[in-house]
């Protein structure tokens, strides 16, 4: 039997945002030179969120066409 432990899909579906949270503050509490270093997480956190979101567009596209498909038929028995 599995030990019952907390899902942890909630929390990974939010740190892509937070991270792009963190990056923008810092980038407004940063001054000069310093600002650079946020740069990366806000690219990151961005490139994670646009292809989460071309993966489950595509993800449904595919289940809509499954859907609209007719349904297969069953081999012959023999």
């Amino acid at each position: 039997m599995k030990p019952s432990r907390p899902d942890a899909r909630p929390l990974l579906a939010l740190a892509a945002p937070l991270l792009i949270l963190l990056a923008s503050i810092s980038l407004l509490v940063r001054h000069g030179s310093q600002r650079l270093q946020a740069v990366p997480a806000l690219l990151i956190g961005c490139g994670l969120v646009v292809s989460s979101r071309v993966r489950r567009i595509r993800r449904r596209r595919a289940l809509a066409e499954a859907l609209r498909s007719p349904p297969m038929a069953p081999p012959p028995a023999g």
